[in-house]
């Protein structure tokens, strides 16, 4: 894309869009309202009319990248490389107050609530007036509408925001309080959203809300995941649907049938469980024990062939004794999650978990979290030796440059930007084709294959 100055069109800007995918669904739509209203996007800060830092704020470690983003940007504005600076998403909510502050060269904020006035903000940036600096608005009780979107993920693949919010109240979480009450989107809104996505290309969806299974709860007083996936099912053009972050309370035996006898549907499911230990549960407020964590494991892994489990643990949660510890990685090391990512806890401002006894020093989170992850290594790479020789359809996410034949790309078991990626060598494959592979070697948390001839 070039970086000259088109004068048909009000300004130039760049994005940087920081955190999950709910907060990058939430960047394509802040985008296509700016293409709507005649801005034009390039590929870098320096030389654009302004830049959009779309922010993460849910962990300190989150922050802290969003504010170094931040200052970098205000680097460049200082030296004359960029003309303006909006700053959007959940760290803005977090830090209504004092973001400005903090950071002084920013010119606009947009909260969480306030994306779709995206344009607005830049046409006061744009136009030098600088009175209003903020648009919040309170969190929404009906869904936001995600369409008119300007997709920046490659373009067989998407993300669909199918609820906002959370009704959950874990102790250490900070989402609730930046992104307001759950809202389930309608399912036929979902479905049309579905079919524009296909016929733009994209075969891979990927679903995803602070928590799919609660999905309709707060829409008719019960769990609509399980139909909503038997609508999409019927979607032409789709390959993949992947689910990403399930809660464990509300995983029926209807959506565990459907997941089951779908061929659409993956058999990878994101159940982050955060911890074992029936005490430390209950001090998150996780509201699921231990045995029913551990049947609910049991049936899936029954019913569901092929299953893929990923999931989340926290380690040195306040309170946390070194024997509860030492049964979360046992715990780990029987159930061999194929993927599992550890996080220390992190002590979050305006959470009741900042409040509890028991903080453990730094050091000791960050050993444990370390513990964690070594045994998860080990299971994640004999879980990749076990595919070598195995045959698998393979989705190719891209070329790799300067090499002839050769591409990336994932298998059900890989959702984008989390897990590894297979690297594959064959002639005439091309980005968003599904291929049958044989796996060859497994290197680390990746996977190499050949290309099969159809």
């Amino acid at each position: 894309m070039s970086d000259a100055i088109d004068s048909s069109h009000k300004g130039s800007y760049a994005l940087i869009t920081l955190g999950c995918p709910k907060n990058l669904v939430d960047s394509e739509r802040m985008l296509g309202l700016l293409r709507l209203e005649g801005y034009r996007m390039v590929p870098r800060p320096e030389g654009a009319d302004f830049v959009i830092v779309n922010t993460c704020g849910f962990l300190a470690a989150a922050r802290d990248e969003s504010l170094s983003v931040i200052r970098e940007m205000e680097q460049l504005k200082k030296q004359g490389d960029l003309r303006g600076i909006i700053v959007a998403g959940c760290l803005v909510e977090r830090q209504k107050e004092s973001l400005l502050a903090e950071c002084p060269g920013i010119d606009q904020l947009v909260g969480v609530f306030g994306r779709d006035e995206i344009a607005r903000a830049a046409d006061r940036l744009i136009g030098g007036l600088s009175e209003q600096r903020t648009v919040f608005r309170p969190a929404s009780s009906v869904p936001l509408s995600d369409t008119d979107r300007l997709r920046i993920t490659p373009r067989h693949l998407a993300y669909l925001k199918i609820a906002e919010g959370c009704d959950r109240l874990c102790t250490f979480c900070t989402i609730p309080s930046i992104r307001g009450r759950h809202v389930s989107k309608p399912i036929d809104r979902i479905v049309a959203e579905a079919e524009q996505l296909a016929a733009d290309g994209v075969r891979e969806l990927n679903l995803v809300a602070q928590d799919l299974t609660y999905y309709g709860l707060d829409d008719g007083g019960r769990p609509r995941l399980a139909e909503l996936l038997g609508r999409l099912e019927e979607v032409e053009g789709l390959g993949w649907i992947r689910l990403l972050y399930l809660y464990p309370m509300h995983v029926t035996d209807e959506l565990i049938e459907r997941i089951a006898a779908s061929r659409k549907v993956l058999p990878y499911l994101d159940l982050p469980l955060q911890h074992i230990n029936d005490q430390v549960l209950r001090r998150m407020n996780r509201r699921v024990s231990r045995a029913e964590t551990e049947a609910l494991l049991g049936r899936l892994r029954e019913r569901i062939e092929g299953l893929v489990l990923r999931t989340t643990m926290i380690a040195g949660f306040p309170g946390e004794t070194k024997r509860q510890f030492e049964e979360l990685v046992a715990f780990v090391r029987r159930q061999r999650f194929e993927r599992l990512g550890a996080f220390e806890f992190s002590k979050e401002p305006g959470t009741p978990a900042e409040r509890l006894d028991g903080q453990l020093p730094p050091a000791v989170i960050r050993a444990r979290r370390n513990r964690l992850l070594e045994v998860q290594q080990e299971i994640a790479f004999a879980w990749n030796q076990r595919q070598v020789g195995r045959q698998m359809d393979v989705l190719i996410d891209c070329d790799i440059p300067g090499q002839e034949n050769a591409f990336r790309g994932r298998s059900y078991a890989d959702a984008p930007e989390i897990d590894g990626v297979i690297y594959i060598t064959g002639e005439d494959l091309r980005p968003g084709q599904f291929v049958r592979c044989e796996v060859v070697a497994a290197k680390d948390y990746d996977l190499i294959a050949a290309a099969l001839a159809p």
